[in-house]
């Protein structure tokens, strides 16, 4: 293969690439929106809070990173440049694994002004008694992918597509320029009522009940089946750490033994435990770690590349003898 069709591969090449992340972007669309939490559904701080939820229409995953999130009507300006329009949007960050939308998925962003909090915490909040135009930009921050404007909801009401992902096939470039009426005829306010229900994703911890811990509080509303479980769990964790350290003991042991008979060209077993080898006892083992911490510090002797070891055995003196220096009270 020559270079110039080399050339022609690797440039059809990026031309599919592009036109996949294109189209994987294009495939997001805005499927409901919450503008006033007060009860059920919590963020992953255990707050509630008005939330967002973006739609993947296509059979593919796609990755929502690096788009953008706004609710500034100013960002409709044609004038504007790409980093004025982008400073006034939440950029969705990069290097989060759960960006990714599955096919015919959803993902939850948070508005609740608090982008510290992580990915999915937007840096703006909606207000309920009124109308929120929402948008989803394109990474390159120009192309404008869906938007959407809530009416005012009640508490706990949603604004949400009849169909998930099914809305008016619009133009994206001229998005603009669409009727709002036309946009809207797929949506409908969720409220509970008709079997109208609201339904966020749960990328986030959005469920207001756990059915298990339900039912375990219900058999066990006295806590002792809890109680019983947390110290078994303890207590086999200890049994499991001492079996270890008894293991790993047993091999160290077993391992010195064979290198200090290897080092004196032992290789009977029972010649080795008459002789005692590699049961030294733990005062020979100080003394050669302060030994060798002395001559590491050269205080140990004037040769610096000997190491001397002596057993001073220590003879009775009533100078060095305790019983001559306890005190005794006077005899009255």
């Amino acid at each position: 293969m020559n270079k110039k069709n080399i050339g022609i591969l690797i440039v059809l090449f990026m031309f599919v690439c592009g036109s996949a992340y294109g189209q994987g972007a294009k495939s997001l669309v805005i499927n409901e929106i919450l503008t006033s939490n007060t009860e059920g559904y919590q963020d992953d701080y255990g707050k509630h809070n008005a939330w967002i939820e973006i739609f993947n229409n296509s059979f593919a995953t796609v990755d929502i990173r690096s788009c953008y999130l706004t609710n500034d009507k100013r960002v409709l300006n044609p004038n504007l440049s790409v980093e004025e329009r982008v400073s006034m949007m939440y950029p969705i960050p990069k290097g989060d694994v759960l960006t990714k939308i599955a096919p015919r998925q959803h993902l939850l962003f948070w508005a609740d002004d608090l982008p510290q909090r992580g990915t999915f915490h937007l840096s703006f909040t909606l207000d309920p008694t009124q109308e929120n135009w929402i948008a989803l930009y394109d990474a390159n921050g120009t192309t404008l992918l869906d938007q959407i404007t809530v009416p005012p909801l009640t508490p706990n009401a949603s604004y949400a597509l009849k169909e998930d992902g099914k809305r008016f096939p619009f133009n994206s470039k001229k998005i603009a320029e669409v009727p709002m009426s036309q946009l809207t005829t797929m949506w409908e306010v969720k409220d509970g009522s008709n079997g109208k229900y609201v339904t966020p994703s749960t990328n986030n911890v959005t469920l207001d009940k756990n059915e298990k811990v339900d039912k375990f509080r219900r058999l066990d509303s006295s806590g002792i089946g809890m109680s019983i479980i947390a110290m078994g769990v303890v207590f086999s964790g200890l049994i499991l750490l001492y079996i270890s350290f008894r293991i790993v003991g047993g091999l160290g042991l077993m391992l010195a033994k064979r290198n200090a008979m290897k080092a004196r060209g032992i290789t009977d077993k029972k010649e080795a435990k008459e002789k005692a080898i590699g049961t030294e006892s733990g005062e020979v083992f100080a003394a050669i770690a302060m030994a060798l911490h002395e001559c590491q510090d050269r205080v140990h002797d004037i040769e610096d590349t000997i190491l001397t070891i002596n057993k001073v055995k220590r003879n009775y003196s009533p100078w060095s003898s305790k019983i001559y220096t306890l005190r005794q009270d006077p005899k009255r």
